[in-house]
């Protein structure tokens, strides 16, 4: 994947810009949608992590890492 353009921080550029992709002059980069595929396998890959790392955990590091992840939603 390219990645895509940033957006210009000078309001008076976003402005053309915003005016260009809403006349159809300029395509819209932020409208592309993610592989599929590359989805499915980012996903899989992510349900079998989280299950072999708990799994190798003693009870005792389980409950620290979910203390520590608690301390970290509730500090934000």
């Amino acid at each position: 994947m390219t990645g895509k353009a940033k957006r210009p921080r000078d309001a008076n550029q976003l402005a053309k810009s915003i005016v260009d992709i809403a006349t159809g002059e300029v395509e819209d980069d932020s409208l592309q949608e993610k592989d599929p595929s590359a989805v499915e396998r980012g996903r899989k890959g992510g349900e079998i992590g989280g299950k072999n790392r708990a799994s190798r955990m003693s009870a005792e590091e389980r409950r620290e890492a979910a203390r520590k992840a608690a301390r970290a939603r509730w500090d934000r």
